[in-house]
Parts: structure tokens; C-alpha cells; sequence
């Protein structure tokens, strides 16, 4: 389940690297990643809900989110009405602060906490939906991360984790990356822009010390299971778009942003959307979730 991580890094030395790491990103993160807090981004957060799911979405009175970021889920959650009252915790202050400026400029309530998705600040059965996006495979004890999200979860609640990479898609996503480094001289070239500083080539190699699982469907059933919860689904997401997003990625991280023009990066994002919607209408429903680069769990917390 791990991958190769440099063995000097310690479980709390990983968490402090991704603290400084997320911290950093802050600034940048929303533009970097093309976040919308508008109906595009609606759309695209619960359409990722209802495929976790494999049904429509009800509406949660207390959530949770684990690693929220600068809010995409739960900030697009709240103005679709899907959530009530929102927690958003992450190990990084930047992020946190970044979210907090994105929720006052929406006009959103949200309450924001720094922790550790080991050891959650919250009495038990607080929240009726703990969930995240893209965060597992930040987390270095996933055993004892899944027993809090079981403890803090109300029964009859429902978990929910989305981006979570599989081990073979992330294999498979080497390859359209040591395309894009090869080709970004002449990429460069083409549009016109200067090579990355420090900061936009280090984001990339940073990951491998930040990004420290990839996994298999079985092993994020066996986790939720293993924290005694059930109704477990494990789900696959995006195949064409993932290999399209990491080539143009990577060729980005090589530049200058500034110097990246306006219409490449719209060729980028439509480019992406169309193949996002290719893998959603023809390939999750056709194909094992193991080969998607995104793995998706739901769960419940039984009643008693």
C-alpha cells in the first residue's frame, strides 16, 4: 500500500513536511487546480458525491471534512444545500486560512480547526457525514485515521473519500509525466515563456515525500471495514482525463504561471472536462475501478 519513501522520513517528519508543503501551496493552490466555487464547481463536487455514493446525495446536518484545503468540497457542498452546519479541519494553517478567506468571501459560514486526521479534537458521534478529498494518501497511520473518522461519526452517519490514487493508475501516470519533462523545452519554447523557479519544480518533487500511499480497492475496503464500519463501496474515477491532466500538469510546473498564456491553459481545462466526461458516460461503469487513477470509498457507521 506505501510507496517508497526515503526512510530518514518519520511518520511525524512526514506530517510536518506535508504541513510546510500544503502551507506553501496555499497561495496558489485554487488557480493551480482551476477550483470553482460556482455552479461548475457544484456540479463537479456532487457528481463526484453521487458516484462515491452510487446514489443521490441527502443532505447532512453536521459534516466533517478531513484535509479540507482551501474548501472546494465543502464550500460547494454548503451552496448546493447539501450540508448544514461544516467543520473543516486540515493539518495545514495556510490552507485553513485560505478557506477561511474563500468561505467570507462567499458569504458561508464555516468553522475551521488545525488537527491531525490521527488524533481528531471532536467528541464522539459529532458529525452525521465525515468525507475528503484527496487526503488518504497524506495520512502515515491509516489504521488509527480511519478508527477516529469511525469514533467521531454519528451512527447511521456516512463516509465518504474521493481522489484517493489507485497503485496501478498511479504507475500508470508515470508515463504521460516522463512525456511532458522531456518535451517541456520545446513546450516552452512554442508558447513562449521561461523556465520554473525553484518553487514550481520543487511542488513536483516534493510529492514524493507528501503523497506517501497509493492503493488498491480491496485495501480502502479493508480500512473502512477494519474501523467497523459497513454498507463499504469502493468505486473507480477518471482514466483519459488523468493521463491528459498530468501531461499538461507537468508542463505547467516547468514554466513561469505568468508566462503560461491564457489560451493554453483554456485548451487545458476544456480539454480535461471533455475527457472527464468521456471517462464518466463510457469507462467507470465498463472498467475495474483498480485501473482509474482515482479511487472513491462510502461507508456507513451502523446503527446500534
Amino acid at each position: 500500500m506505501v510507496r517508497p519513501v526515503p526512510p530518514a522520513l518519520s511518520p511525524g517528519e512526514i506530517r510536518e513536511v506535508n504541513t510546510r508543503y500544503h502551507d506553501v501551496a496555499a497561495e496558489h493552490y485554487d488557480s493551480k487546480w482551476g477550483i470553482d466555487f460556482g455552479q461548475i464547481g457544484q456540479d463537479q463536487v456532487i457528481a463526484k458525491l453521487r458516484k462515491a455514493l452510487g446514489h443521490e446525495p441527502g443532505h447532512y446536518t453536521r459534516s466533517l471534512e478531513i484535509g479540507a484545503g482551501t474548501g472546494y468540497f465543502t464550500l460547494n457542498m454548503l451552496r448546493a444545500g447539501v450540508i448544514g452546519s461544516a467543520t473543516c479541519s486540515d493539518i495545514s494553517p495556510g490552507m485553513l486560512r485560505t478557506l477561511s478567506e474563500n468561505a467570507r468571501s462567499l458569504g458561508l459560514a464555516v468553522h475551521t480547526l488545525q488537527a491531525d486526521a490521527e488524533r481528531l479534537p471532536f467528541a464522539d458521534e459529532s458529525f452525521d457525514l465525515v468525507f475528503g478529498h484527496a487526503v488518504l494518501h497524506h495520512i502515515p497511520d491509516l489504521r488509527r485515521a480511519f478508527a477516529e473518522f469511525a469514533r467521531v461519526l454519528a451512527p447511521g452517519g456516512t463516509l465518504m473519500f474521493a481522489g484517493e490514487p489507485s497503485r496501478y493508475g498511479d504507475h500508470l501516470a508515470r508515463v504521460p509525466k516522463r512525456f511532458a519533462r522531456f518535451v517541456a523545452p520545446l513546450w516552452r519554447r512554442a508558447i513562449g515563456a521561461a523556465r520554473g523557479g525553484a518553487q514550481q519544480q520543487g511542488d513536483v518533487e516534493l510529492e514524493g515525500f507528501v503523497d506517501v500511499h497509493a492503493f488498491g480497492p480491496p485495501e480502502l475496503a479493508r480500512a473502512a471495514r477494519g474501523a467497523g464500519l459497513g454498507e463499504v463501496r469502493v468505486s473507480g474515477e477518471e482514466l483519459l482525463a488523468n493521463w491528459f491532466g498530468w501531461t499538461n500538469r507537468t508542463l505547467e510546473a516547468t514554466a513561469q504561471p505568468e508566462e503560461v498564456p491564457w489560451l493554453w491553459r483554456l485548451y487545458a481545462y476544456r480539454g480535461y472536462r471533455l475527457l472527464q466526461e468521456l471517462d464518466s458516460r463510457l469507462l467507470e461503469s465498463r472498467l475495474p475501478p483498480a485501473i482509474f487513477y482515482n479511487l472513491m470509498l462510502a461507508a456507513r457507521k451502523q446503527r446500534t
